[in-house]
């Protein structure tokens, strides 16, 4: 049996069929659910990984998109989760097309994030040069989700986030009547207001962003 395998039968012996429709219900019925509720199936998931943590170490990339391709949300997650823990200090030039493959496909909010955050901001720091590049293209795209991972990519980089480039990205997308590129501005710009709160504010009551982006931004703003 492989280490995927045993992760299948591992979950499948744990699932849950009385919680799945209240989970596929949450997330508006776009994906299936094998029942399995965040505390179990990360306990589950630790304890597979810490078993198989060699193997997979030599082939995480191939592993975490196998799991990504699977038809249970649950094996989505693991699929991130595999890549997040494998690939620190490991990136090469052409992961960008694994972290592009994963905001494309199984696209959902609690996904992205996640990738864009961990894994998107995580290339781009190890390959500064390639923010340009990337970030136009991602924020051109006609993909929703590319568009607002150029937006937040930049969430764990705390007080070294590149303000002029985040205010960009807000403007080139701030008449957009998406409620997901909206919540990522207001959301990008409140969590950058801790570092810099003068220059959120100064910012947002300069710039004709939707209200609710708006609100977002300054929820934490005296």
């Amino acid at each position: 049996m492989t280490a995927i395998e045993e992760l299948q039968e591992l979950f499948r012996q744990h699932r849950k069929p009385e919680q799945v429709e209240a989970m596929e219900n949450y997330m508006k019925n776009n994906f299936q659910f094998l029942g399995l509720k965040t505390d179990s199936r990360r306990g589950l998931f630790t304890e597979w990984y810490k078993k198989h943590e060699p193997e997979i170490k030599l082939d995480f990339r191939s592993i975490a998109q196998l799991l990504f391709e699977m038809p249970y949300r649950e094996f989505h997650y693991c699929g991130m989760e595999v890549l997040i823990k494998a690939i620190k200090k490991k990136y090469r030039k052409e992961d960008i097309h694994l972290i592009e493959f994963f905001l494309i496909n199984q696209s959902w909010w609690d996904t992205v994030d996640v990738v864009a955050k961990y894994l998107l901001g995580g290339y781009l720091q190890a390959f500064p040069e390639e923010i340009p590049t990337v970030i136009e293209r991602f924020s051109a795209s006609d993909n929703l989700w590319l568009n607002r991972s150029a937006i937040i990519f930049q969430l764990s980089y705390k007080v070294n986030t590149d303000f002029d480039l985040l205010k960009a990205e807000c403007y080139k997308h701030k008449d957009s009547k998406e409620f997901f590129i909206q919540k990522a501005i207001g959301w990008a710009l409140r969590d950058y207001s801790r570092f810099n709160p003068e220059g959120v504010r100064t910012f947002v009551e300069n710039t004709d962003l939707k209200p609710l982006s708006k609100r977002e931004a300054l929820r934490n703003l005296p």
